[in-house]
């Protein structure tokens, strides 16, 4: 799996974060998603996803700091609904400055 890397792309549409594995035989394959609700520039983050078959390998940690960088990026802050962002952002506090009041 060294040769494996995680691609996040922000579908606004749908209002998720795709997470597309490249493995080097198979070709990208969507391993998961973060689905979010925005209220202007507030962004909920409601629901991570890794699909079973890619469970273990840090990848909705990965995906996770991800969304997160993108939403710093965006000057926006972050509404931690899932448990999952939850945890990340109190095992990782240098992300607490994008958590909404």
């Amino acid at each position: 799996m060294a040769d494996a890397t995680l691609e996040v792309t922000h579908l606004t549409e749908q209002e998720r974060y795709r997470a597309d594995l490249s493995e080097a035989e198979d070709g990208p394959v969507e391993a998961g998603y973060i689905d979010y609700t925005q209220d202007g520039d507030r962004i909920a983050l409601t629901h991570t996803v890794i699909y079973e078959r890619f469970g273990g390998r840090g990848l909705a940690a990965q995906l996770v700091k991800s969304v997160l960088d993108d939403v710093r990026a965006a000057g926006r802050t972050v509404v931690p609904v899932c448990t999952y962002v939850q945890k990340y952002i109190e095992k990782h506090p240098e992300y607490s400055d994008i958590v909404a009041s």
